[in-house]
């Protein structure tokens, strides 16, 4: 080989594009964790039985086979239509559920006249195969972005139908009717989510960008910023009126925390904790549900000192205090005394109580996990709406998760919501799974290689404006004299001189060009 031959080759491998970056589709990764996401809550199962009667429960086989079932089916949907999907999401929510439903079992044990365990197993089930359709039906998450107003409307009729129904256990969140009953609620969180972050997305540069400033902050026009508010208004005081402020609180966080990802503005931050810390006292003060929970958490021993026992705040410390670093072992804790609520709201104090500290500790990890994976694949993703989604869903698992985790350690006051695939609930375990069917929906999205156009000569590069940057034919661009013409008003390319306003020049985006920026074009 020649000097000449092998410096012509040096160059090309130079000037050779860069391989395409290519995720694996890690589809197996995913199945062997499934399996050990089935195998983990049979084992807990089979535990539950040795500790409470010393024989395997005649139903293990069945429980086992169930879970598995549902999460082979919930991987073939994913395998077939979602094939670059983050493989941890699928895992973690099979595992997430499936421990949910050996606490639930584990308690039905101690209240035998209200077995909850086979209910909430068959809700489970109803949740991967809404998990599912959405995977299989849902083949660009876009497409929600049309939906949003109307999405928007169903979620406030959602929340306001409860009002007219009776209270259970002090908040109107539920519909009951012929024996069936519903948390409306639950469902409209992803509504609200998909409206937010379409609207957002839309209005993000005016938000940001336009608007008056007061001090370092800056706040949008009011015809910007006014429908969203409007809504979350309207959104907030239906929850204020139906008593359930945990989701009221949740709403409240997604909003603040999409307005600053939208914006990229800390002071929405500052601002949000502001309003949340003054609506919390004034509810809480006005409000004899709320003001009750309030003290019950200033004073969690004050039943105790008055002779009348342990309140639920009171008896969730002690389970978690009984169950130390290592835990009592499964079946084996006292957290049943904590009363009517052991299975949905203090379903943590089981944990807690016989997992132990470093139990507790890996069901947080399980849900910082989830959130983090939704959190990375909004990042990834190149549309605005998307991104937002993703963030805003994620973050609808860890704010409902702090909410939860904050109010039974006595953190903050009780909120009454479900742990996520934890607690009993059929509303929840549904509208969590699909909340992970959109997330995996749009991991796709963001981790599929996009297609590479055809390359013709030597480099094929794609101009970002007609007219403009390296020809497809590589040569060299245009290299005419930029200021040739342009003081009579020509354009470069030939055609007759723009006779409109300089500021009403559409741009490569569609948004109208600066006139100071007129000479800068190539």
């Amino acid at each position: 080989m020649t000097a000449s031959t092998a410096g012509t080759a040096d160059r090309d491998r130079r000037d050779a594009p860069p391989p395409a970056l290519r995720f694996p589709k890690r589809r197996g990764a995913e199945l062997a964790m499934l399996v050990a996401a089935v195998l983990i809550p049979v084992y807990g199962y089979v535990e539950v039985g040795l500790a409470t009667s010393g024989t395997v429960p005649p139903g293990a086989a069945g429980y086992g086979a169930g879970l598995g079932a549902l999460a082979l089916l919930a991987h073939v949907a994913v395998r077939l239509r979602a094939a670059y999907a983050d493989p941890l999401l699928l895992p973690i929510a099979v595992l997430l559920n499936g421990l949910g439903l050996v606490f639930i079992y584990r308690l039905d044990l101690a209240t035998p006249d209200d077995e909850a365990a086979p209910t909430q197993l068959v809700w489970s089930a109803l949740g991967v195969l809404l998990f599912t359709a959405v995977v299989v039906l849902l083949r660009d998450h876009r497409v929600l972005q049309r939906y949003a107003y109307l999405g928007v409307a169903v979620a406030l009729v959602l929340m306001v139908v409860p009002i007219f129904f009776p209270a259970v256990n002090g908040a109107k969140i539920w519909i009951r009717f012929a024996g069936f009953s519903f948390q409306p609620g639950e469902f409209a969180k992803i509504l609200l989510a998909v409206f937010f972050a379409a609207y957002l997305a839309a209005n993000r540069h005016a938000l940001a960008y336009t608007g008056r400033r007061l001090g370092k902050l800056q706040f949008p026009t009011g015809r910007v910023l006014g429908p969203i508010v409007a809504i979350w208004l309207v959104s907030v005081g239906v929850l204020v009126l139906e008593r359930d402020l945990g989701t009221s609180l949740l709403f409240f966080g997604l909003f603040v925390v999409l307005l600053y990802v939208a914006t990229g503005r800390l002071g929405w931050i500052a601002v949000g904790l502001l309003l949340a810390g003054v609506g919390a006292v004034v509810v809480g003060s006005l409000e004899p549900h709320v003001h009750s929970r309030v003290e019950a958490w200033l004073h969690p021993f004050a039943s105790i000192e008055a002779g009348e026992g342990p309140g639920q705040l009171a008896q969730c410390l002690f389970a978690f205090a009984s169950g130390g670093a290592l835990g009592t072992g499964l079946g084996q804790g006292h957290s049943v005394l904590i009363g009517f609520a052991a299975k949905s709201d203090f379903i943590l104090a089981t944990a807690g109580e016989e997992l132990g500290l470093a139990g507790l500790a890996a069901v947080f990890l399980l849900y910082t996990l989830l959130s983090a994976r939704g959190l990375r694949a909004g990042l990834a993703l190149r549309d605005s709406f998307g991104r937002l989604l993703a963030i805003g869903l994620a973050s609808l698992v860890a704010l409902q998760v702090f909410v939860i985790a904050g109010g039974v350690t006595g953190l903050i006051p009780l909120t009454g919501m479900a742990m996520p695939f934890l607690a009993q609930g059929g509303s929840s375990v549904v509208t969590n799974w699909i909340i992970v069917a959109l997330l995996i929906r749009m991991s796709d999205s963001a981790r599929r290689p996009r297609p590479q156009r055809a390359e013709t000569g030597v480099i094929a590069a794609v101009p970002d404006s007609p007219g403009g940057g390296s020809r497809p034919d590589g040569g060299r661009p245009d290299t005419a004299p930029p200021d040739r013409g342009r003081a009579h008003g020509a354009r470069p390319d030939g055609g007759r001189p723009d006779r409109g306003r300089p500021g009403n020049t559409p741009s490569g985006d569609g948004q109208p060009r600066d006139p100071r920026q007129e000479d800068e074009r190539p």
